[in-house]
């Protein structure tokens, strides 16, 4: 049996949102040993975990996966990948985040010391596939993330008083003030509309949020951070998905959605309109148009036709994300 090292941010249990990380280590756990840091919450102590794991397994592991982001964690990319360089241990980055396309632009030398040295890239999306293409690495892997699709119970839903739901960390990329707005202009307009917002906090947003929603004196469901089991059970209540996000590469949260039966709204930006069709299996507008994503989650209320040929699309395609049919490629890059 492989050994495996898996480098990443593993925080679901420090109150942050469940990421790749958990989902793929415990599919890999499977048929590989796989060890995992990090669960510190302080990113010093997180990193120093991440290379400690790296030293002290650097004569018995086979690959090592690196969660890499576009954000200062970045840097956790660039110090774990030259430490598997010195100990010539083959890495494998997996590409997250919409915005690494910023980094290949601003730090193109500390980007090609970490890509071009791996022994594999993997994109979640052929968005960046596509990105990571356009400055010359052709050898992208397209590995989607997976679901076990057979936890998410698909319904169709009716839409007589719109109720939004809105699933994600609460950071300002994400842009979550928006579906406050929207809930505020879908009222001003006369619907029976409420919002619930599922998520933990990470850069003070959520904060900013209830701030909004108190001052525009609306009635706004912050849950906090739920488990997957438990946001899915709650899903139940609810009959169209948003996605305000400015930034975005192919959010989980968005996959989940689809599977249950949850007509979606998203912004079209990042890997958005790699995972959704416009008017096939989703809804897109552009990136901090409120009035359009009203009138988007309008146009489901109203058009019953389109609204069910969405969700049964949308379903169908996300079928494709479980993992009994993501896992043979996995197979394929650590063969």
């Amino acid at each position: 049996m492989k050994n495996l090292l898996y480098i990443g941010n593993a925080l679901s249990n420090k109150g942050k949102a469940t990421t790749v990380i958990d989902t793929l280590s415990r599919h890999l756990k499977k048929n590989y040993k796989v060890k995992i840091a990090s669960t510190k919450s302080n990113k010093i102590w997180r990193l120093l975990d991440m290379m400690k794991l790296v030293v002290a397994n650097k004569s018995n592991t086979d690959y090592v996966l690196i969660d890499t982001y576009s954000t200062s964690n970045f840097y956790f990319a660039l110090i774990i990948s030259q430490l598997c360089r010195l100990f010539k241990l083959n890495y494998i980055n997996i590409l997250h985040g919409g915005n690494l396309e910023k980094r290949l632009k601003k730090n193109p030398k500390l980007s090609g010391l970490i890509f071009k040295n791996a022994y594999k890239l993997v994109a979640p999306s052929n968005f960046l596939k596509s990105t990571y293409e356009t400055y010359g690495y052709n050898e992208v892997l397209h590995i989607p993330n997976s679901i076990e699709i057979e936890d998410y119970k698909f319904k169709e839903r009716e839409i007589s008083d719109i109720k939004l739901f809105w699933v994600r960390s609460f950071s300002s990329l994400y842009n979550p003030e928006q579906a406050i707005l929207v809930l505020e202009k879908l009222l001003q307009l006369n619907y029976n509309a409420s919002l619930t917002m599922v998520g933990p906090d990470v850069d003070g947003s959520l904060l900013k949020v209830k701030e909004l929603a108190k001052d525009k004196k609306l009635n706004v469901n912050f849950t906090g951070k739920l488990s997957i089991l438990e946001w899915i059970e709650l899903s139940e209540d609810f009959n169209v998905f948003i996605n305000t996000t400015n930034f975005d590469n192919t959010p989980v949260s968005v996959i989940e959605a689809m599977a249950l039966g949850l007509p979606v709204v998203s912004t079209n930006v990042g890997g958005m309109p790699f995972l959704i069709t416009h008017n096939t299996d989703g809804l897109l507008v552009p990136p901090k148009d409120v009035s359009s994503m009203v009138n988007a989650i309008i146009k489901l209320k109203l058009d019953n036709e389109l609204r069910i040929k969405l969700i049964r699309n949308a379903r169908t395609k996300v079928e494709n994300f479980s993992w009994n049919k993501v896992k043979s490629k996995w197979e394929f890059v650590l063969s």
